[in-house]
């Protein structure tokens, strides 16, 4: 009879829950940075479709003078989310107040998906005029 250790290959559960712990470790670091990402993703397609439109209403002031319908209503806006296409949309969009002769505000309210952006509202106007609820939210 021999006696021999044999050597058993694999894993010990030790092993096994260290490295468990560091991708948890590693996971709980970067799905902060991750969803900062996201937000400012949608922030930024908000910010296009805002400017889109800001185009649009500049092309009728040039076409007739007003930004408003000949009944004097504010105009239908082509869209009124963003994005516009794909699930869920992260804004709405709308005027902000009254459009008149010459002015209007365009905002851009973040919907649930996006409530925790901290730029919140976020308008722009006939002018360019940008505004958001924290600095450096229009890039």
């Amino acid at each position: 009879m021999q006696n021999r250790i044999e050597r058993q290959r694999g894993f010990t559960l030790i092993e096994l829950m260290i490295v468990v712990a560091i991708i948890g470790i590693l996971a709980a670091i970067v799905y902060p940075s991750y969803q900062s990402y996201v937000e400012k993703t949608r922030r930024g397609q908000a910010q296009a479709d805002l400017l889109e439109l800001v185009q649009l209403m500049e092309r009728r002031y040039s076409n007739g003078f007003d930004y408003r319908k000949a009944d004097g209503t504010a105009p239908d806006l082509p869209f009124s989310v963003s994005p516009r296409e794909g699930n869920p949309a992260a804004y709405d969009i709308s005027f902000s107040g009254n459009v008149t002769v010459d002015t209007f505000t365009l905002q851009a309210v973040p919907r649930s998906i996006q409530s925790g952006d901290d730029c919140g509202t976020m308008t722009i106007d006939e002018e360019g005029n940008r505004a958001a609820a924290a600095a450096d939210c229009w890039q």
